[in-house]
């Protein structure tokens, strides 16, 4: 899967990417080159995002909806722009899903990790295949195979951290 973003407004790839400051609240966009000249961005007398991001509709009875644990309202939400709890994505769910999946593909945080992180995770996933494939091939009787999983083991649990 792809990791570029959705346009905030379209279903295109976003190639202007805003953040602003409002209030001490950082606020972001992302919009398609079409959409970012609609919207006057490269005028800046002309561009608001907070006026963008207050576009966003809800319907009244939505915006009474409160977070089951720590009683923050939609309309507290919209007027904020921050969550009271990590309760509160779940509470608004039916909310945000639409949103995000019109920003964004997919509706999962993929995230980025360091490569030394990565090579650290990898690692440990081949470890624990190869301790998975050790045990069934033992289970089965299959020893020849079994001595081979054992030392793939050791080789890659003796090699350096991250190989």
């Amino acid at each position: 899967m792809s990791n570029k973003l959705k346009c905030s407004l379209c279903d295109k790839y976003a190639t202007v990417h805003l953040t602003q400051i409002i209030n001490n609240q950082i606020q972001k966009i992302d919009l398609c080159e079409s959409c970012a000249q609609k919207k006057g961005v490269t005028d800046s007398e002309g561009f608001s995002l907070a006026e963008m991001l207050s576009n966003a509709e809800y319907q009244s009875d939505t915006l009474q909806e409160t977070c089951d644990t720590c009683g923050l309202s939609l309309a507290d939400f919209k007027k904020s722009g921050r969550f009271g709890c990590a309760s509160c994505y779940v509470s608004f769910e039916s909310v945000l899903k639409p949103i995000l999946d019109e920003m964004h593909i997919g509706d999962k945080h993929i995230g980025k990790l360091p490569v030394r992180c990565l090579k650290t995770i990898c690692k440990e996933e081949q470890i624990k295949t190869l301790k998975d494939k050790l045990n069934s091939a033992i289970k089965c009787e299959a020893y020849e195979d079994a001595a081979q999983y054992r030392d793939e083991l050791d080789a890659l649990m003796q090699s350096p951290e991250g190989v």
